[in-house]
């Protein structure tokens, strides 16, 4: 089974960010995450959409760019005001949700995560 990639970079210049990039047909769509991802589910991160990029941008690094983290996702559910996915990286799977706030996007870490038990 072919999984749709994702890729999470992280920017030294102009200002440290982070890209989250999430295959979807054919390209990397990509949100610039100034503050990182979330660490825990209170964590409102703004997410602002950059163009796609090109899928060889997967394991692309430069002297200012590096991969952070890189694997597959999963999306849970979506509508025109949110994506609820999943991202299995290097560490354990964790689920977030992008929500559209009009102009820009948030992500948040949910607080259901992958194999937590309540």
């Amino acid at each position: 089974m072919d999984r749709p990639a994702f890729v999470l970079h992280e920017h030294r210049r102009p200002q440290h960010h982070f890209d989250l990039r999430l295959e979807e047909n054919g390209v990397l769509r990509s949100w610039a995450v100034p503050r990182g991802m979330p660490v825990g589910p209170s964590d409102n991160r703004l997410a602002v959409p950059v163009p796609d990029h090109a899928m060889d941008h997967l394991d692309y690094s430069d002297a200012d760019k590096d991969v952070a983290d890189t694997g597959w996702w999963e999306e849970h559910d979506r509508n025109e005001r949110r994506i609820v996915f999943t991202l299995h990286g290097r560490g354990e799977p964790r689920r977030y949700v992008l929500v559209h706030t009009g102009r820009d996007w948030l992500l948040r870490l949910t607080k259901e995560q992958p194999g937590a038990t309540s």
